[in-house]
């Protein structure tokens, strides 16, 4: 039985709730058609995708962990389905339902333009033309990113050019009414040159220019990326655990 103080019906009631938040902006998109529940501090959402639900949430992780449970005792989630949790003590989801993966990330945000980097000017779009070759980087760089060449979630991709090579690229997966970087990787024999704070800086500077926030996610173990993103101005930071039920 779910418990909570107030039912959301519909994603401007959502918005209003969290206060617009940037995550809210991006995972509830225009045209969605959300349950959503408030309880104290907590405002959290059952979305409805071609894959099935997804549940979201933001404010404290042990309400959270509640509700989720309630919504998988009721058959309102099931196995292959992803919650995104606020950052939640794995052992607290012990007995509350079946995790088949846990992925423990945070999701950066900013409002203003990037510093100026250097290489910046190199950043380009690029077209279907390039997918052979967007392939065989992300094939040899970044093989666990979900960012693919075809992928209908993707709005354009970007990239550095060295000749006819392609040795940077990344993914625009905007929706909602945020910008969102996705995908963001450099060849492993380039790295170390400053390209990975070019594209990130160019794509964020062609984001900014039709969206008021640009937001990426980057797991918590990858020091070094959320050093270069908050040096970037990415310093809006909301941590948390994304669950895939078994």
């Amino acid at each position: 039985m779910i418990i909570a103080d107030q039912e959301l019906v519909g994603r401007a009631a959502l918005l209003a709730a969290t206060g617009h938040h940037p995550f809210a902006r991006h995972v509830i998109r225009p045209g969605a058609r959300p349950r959503g529940w408030r309880r104290d501090d907590l405002v959290a959402w059952l979305l409805p995708t071609d894959t099935g639900p997804m549940g979201g949430a933001i404010g404290a992780g042990a309400p959270a962990v509640d509700l989720f449970a309630a919504l998988v005792a009721e058959g309102a989630l099931g196995p292959g389905q992803w919650v995104q949790l606020p950052r939640t003590d794995p052992d607290t989801l012990t007995g509350r339902f079946p995790v088949a993966r846990l992925d423990e990330w945070d999701f950066l945000w900013t409002d203003a333009a990037p510093p100026a980097q250097a290489d910046e000017e190199r950043v380009v779009r690029l077209t279907a033309a390039d997918h052979p070759a967007l392939a065989a980087l992300i094939d040899e760089a970044f093989p666990s990113t979900t960012s693919r060449p075809g992928d209908p979630g993707v709005v354009d991709w970007y990239g550095i050019r060295d000749g006819d090579r392609i040795v940077a690229c990344g993914a625009d997966r905007s929706r909602g009414d945020i910008g969102f970087l996705a995908g963001l990787t450099v060849a492993p024999d380039r790295r170390g040159r400053g390209l990975g704070a070019a594209l990130t800086a160019g794509m964020t500077r062609a984001l900014r220019a039709r969206y008021d926030q640009v937001a990426l996610g980057v797991y918590t173990d990858n020091v070094g990326a959320l050093r270069l993103y908050r040096r970037l101005g990415f310093t809006g930071t909301l941590p948390r655990s994304s669950v895939r039920l078994a």
